[in-house]
């Protein structure tokens, strides 16, 4: 008989090895590459996915723990602030010194008490069983804790713990609540023009998962076609636009695979659209989308263009970004061509182009339905950094349309210092030579587009990305 054998063990309930639950685990994974790599979870987790599925078998993983896993991680990352602010009430040190993955941990069991019908018990079971496999016993304990007393109140209650009187603080209070950073808060406040009700229908649309719409590209497919998708309804804006409903994967869906249709935000494809049907003085033969990237408005575009005998010139800074404009137009039933260039020293010569979209680089506050983790990466000192840019790129749009064409410049973001401040400081310094056309009447149909000239669309109004777009005819 061996030594280790005639020793004595320890009273207590015998080691159970911990148990890998590969839905948790995958949003944990997730969660760490968000946190680590200043990754975007729309680009890690179809990866993920797919590798849980080769590897678990769909017996072991099927749509369903797909689902989860993935509201597991969009509904952590969209409610993060709030989160944050009830662990914060639950541990004895400040958050800052919580390792990062321990709180991610916490961060997921506090989604599933808080955010999901999972139940209690459930809920922090299956969080401690997930520490005890990535963090160890000893941190697992210290998982169970807290959650255990998160696990006290449900949202409201917590809510009405954390968050301060609207009346003391409006702002802080609408962040804690609705999960957006206090600045973000403040920036969309003035946007919309005042108003708590706005606001906080704003706030709350931002934290609702997406619908996936798709385009379907003039020439190459049809919306009848993709509305014969099991799960498919018509756009409420665009003549190409159809939705997928819950469930609806557009991987499935064979236009897509092939490249005639693709994934585009409605407000995306109204944007494009309206530069397209702008009325214009003269010839309507040269294109131009100079910052095309990844390539959806320019798709959309190269084939409006293609039905009128006009030809796109896709131009994008980045190559590899440039590549995928490329993938994405290619069948396109006209004429294009795509070009890597820098959108600031443009290598085509001035006034070129009857109709110009230059949907410049901003922040992305318009899009945090799908990209929630970039309401806590954004700082309001990346707004300084953008705006020389955007200036920039505007003056290069204008001086590369010539006189009698149209200009489009569109951006991803409601931030008023994104949006009118660029168009009117650019436009002063044409001292007359550009003049702002009414966008509004071009987005036939949709409703909510205030007092113009430009358009602003918001997602709690039009369900569409917070898209923005001014249109400016060149007169001189």
């Amino acid at each position: 008989m061996s030594e280790q054998s005639r020793r004595p063990r320890k009273p207590g309930k015998p080691y159970r090895r911990p148990q890998k639950d590969p839905v948790r685990m995958l949003a944990f994974e997730a969660l760490r590459a968000v946190d680590e790599r200043d990754a975007y979870a729309n680009l890690v987790l179809p990866p993920l996915l797919r590798r849980a599925r080769e590897k678990e078998g769909p017996d072991k993983f099927d749509g369903r723990d797909a689902a989860l896993a993935t509201e597991l991680v969009y509904g952590t990352l969209r409610r993060q602030g709030t989160y944050d602010a009830v662990i914060a009430e639950c541990v004895d040190r400040p958050l800052r010194e919580v390792d990062p993955p321990v709180l991610d941990v916490l961060s997921l069991g506090a989604h599933q008490l808080l955010g999901t019908r999972i139940p209690t018990h459930a809920a922090v079971s299956a969080s401690v069983e997930l520490a005890r496999v990535v963090l160890g016993d000893g941190r697992a304990k210290f998982v169970n804790a807290v959650l255990r007393k998160v696990a006290q109140h449900d949202l409201d209650g917590w809510l009405e713990r954390v968050a301060p009187p609207y009346d003391d603080d409006p702002e802080d209070h609408l962040a804690v609540v609705h999960s957006h950073p206090r600045w973000v808060v403040s920036a969309l406040w003035d946007s919309l023009g005042g108003g708590r009700a706005g606001i906080e229908d704003l706030l709350e649309a931002d934290n609702e998962r997406p619908e996936v719409t798709l385009v379907a590209r003039p020439g190459r497919a049809t919306t009848e076609e993709l509305l014969r998708e099991e799960a498919a309804v018509a756009g409420r804006w665009s003549p190409y636009a159809v939705r997928l409903s819950e469930g609806g994967e557009p991987g499935a869906v064979d236009a897509v695979r092939e490249g005639r249709a693709g994934v585009q935000d409605e407000g995306s494809q109204l944007v494009a659209l309206a530069l397209a049907n702008a009325p214009l003085d003269g010839p309507d033969k040269a294109w131009l989308d100079g910052c095309a990237g990844p390539g959806g408005k320019a798709a959309l575009l190269a084939a409006l263009a293609a039905e009128r005998g006009a030809v796109l010139l896709a131009s994008e800074k980045q190559p590899h970004r440039a590549g995928l404009v490329a993938k994405a137009l290619h069948g396109n039933p006209g004429p294009y061509q795509v070009i890597a260039a820098d959108g600031t020293r443009p290598p085509w010569r001035p006034g070129a182009f009857d109709r110009v979209l230059m949907d410049v680089p901003c922040t992305g506050l318009g899009a945090l339905r799908r990209r929630p983790e970039a309401r806590w990466r954004r700082r309001p000192e990346d707004l300084e950094g953008f705006a020389p840019l955007q200036r920039a790129l505007l003056r290069t749009a204008l001086e590369s349309v010539r006189v009698g064409g149209v200009v489009g410049y569109a951006t991803c973001s409601p931030h008023l210092a994104e949006t009118r401040a660029v168009v009117d400081d650019v436009l002063k310094q044409y001292g007359g030579a550009a003049d702002l056309i009414d966008a509004r009447p071009l987005l036939e149909g949709v409703p909510a587009l205030g007092e113009g000239p430009d358009v602003q669309l918001w997602p709690h109004l039009h369900g569409t990305d917070a898209m923005y777009l001014a249109l400016i005819r060149r007169t001189a």
